[in-house]
């Protein structure tokens, strides 16, 4: 009887000590992100009401708005101007009021506040850092208790209190390089995640965008992180690219070869077997993340080449392709019709136009992503970034599904 006691006894400690410290809730089982971008609302004329009026707001279940900054290790506004100063008229704003000179909170954070009161299941999350942002958190993973703590100050800001769900931590990369290198340690990330949840609490939404890349991953202790993290997101594009440089969650440096970007899984001839998205989930699952906190990004955008002499990938090329905003970049929206699908290599559609190649996914291609997500239990899906997808919508819908 005694020994019951004492067992009893036990099991309720180690419960108060657990309680000490919060946990996430359970990883939702169909995770819908997007992310939206805080540049945006200048040369691509991408806002808040075009959520609205593409219908991408009822097939989201998170946006995350990118990105805050990470200045001197703390947390910071990335763009006052485009994040809650810029005046929307009448004809951009999501209920068709404009904003007011006297209004305290106009721009992107006043919009999204309107979008959340008409959708009020939607959750939003402020990222921080990206490919050209994430300097700052060598810094803050010196003192993760001061990161945390100005994330919370940012984020209770009478200005927009209550309109952020959680915190999206996008470090490129912790212990590893990307556009800068870090050497902070496995655990620089595991430390980062802890303190937010710590300082935000149990019922915050905080989740971590995680390299594509295998050798990356190999550098960080991600199960530790899975453990205060509702999920991480797995940025399982830009794999492959005609030239180096930033394209949100990423910056890739690539072959003189035409290659799928973001394949689904490997197919004859592709310059390295890992580059998959079913590779770095295998990696993530095997490092201990569970399934349901993996999500798997999709781009919705496409990486070129030109002066290329071959229509199946592997084709030598002479460089990037000429893209709007960026050599070997382009647009979903703007390659469908430009140049269309010609065919699929592993799991993702490709486009030989003149010189050009190109490749991105489809409609077709994001259903086998969502049927692979599905069939290995992960947590969903995620996109980089909305503007690049049709006015209707369509790669959303058909992630959503």
């Amino acid at each position: 009887m005694h020994a019951r006691i004492a067992v009893l006894l036990v099991l309720v400690l180690a419960l108060a000590a657990c309680g000490d410290a919060p946990q996430p809730p359970p990883a939702s089982p169909q995770v819908v992100a997007g992310y939206f971008t805080e540049w945006g609302v200048y040369d691509r004329g991408f806002r808040v009401k075009n959520l609205q009026d593409s219908r991408a707001v009822e097939r989201l279940t998170h946006l995350k708005y990118a990105f805050g900054k990470v200045d001197g290790g703390r947390c910071a506004v990335g763009d006052r101007w485009a994040a809650f100063e810029k005046p929307v008229e009448a004809a951009d704003s999501v209920d068709g009021v404009a904003d007011t000179a006297t209004q305290k909170l106009r721009g992107s954070f006043g919009q999204l506040r309107k979008l959340k009161a008409a959708n009020p299941d939607l959750k939003i999350l402020w990222s921080f850092g990206g490919w050209s942002g994430s300097a700052g958190f060598t810094a803050a993973a010196r003192n993760p208790a001061r990161f945390a703590a100005s994330c919370r100050a940012l984020l209770n800001d009478p200005r927009w209190a209550g309109l952020f769900d959680g915190v999206d931590v996008d470090w490129e990369y912790p212990n590893a390089c990307g556009q800068v290198c870090d050497r902070s340690g496995p655990g620089a990330l595991t430390a980062l995640l802890a303190a937010l949840r710590a300082s935000l609490g149990g019922q915050a939404i905080i989740t971590a965008a995680v390299p594509g890349d295998v050798g990356k991953l190999r550098a960080g202790d991600y199960a530790g992180a899975a453990r205060y993290a509702n999920w991480l997101g797995a940025m399982t594009y830009d794999y492959f690219g005609a030239a180096s440089g930033p394209s949100g969650p990423s910056g890739p440096s690539g072959p003189s070869r035409t290659a799928a970007h973001s394949a689904l899984s490997a197919y004859p001839g592709i310059p390295r077997t890992a580059a998959t998205t079913e590779a770095t989930v295998t990696e993530l699952l095997a490092l201990g993340v569970p399934a349901a906190k993996v999500l798997i990004g999709v781009g919705f955008y496409g990486r070129g080449w030109t002066g290329v002499n071959g229509a199946e990938p592997g084709a030598a090329a002479t460089g990037p392709a000429p893209g709007k905003y960026g050599d070997g970049i382009e647009d979903y929206h703007v390659l469908v019709d430009r140049c269309p699908p010609t065919g699929t290599a592993g799991g993702q559609a490709y486009a030989r136009c003149g010189a050009q190649w190109w490749s991105y996914d489809t409609p077709e291609t994001i259903a086998a992503k969502v049927a692979y997500a599905r069939e290995h239990r992960l947590g969903g899906l995620f996109a980089w970034e909305l503007s690049g997808d049709t006015p209707d919508a369509e790669l959303l819908t058909a992630l959503s599904r």
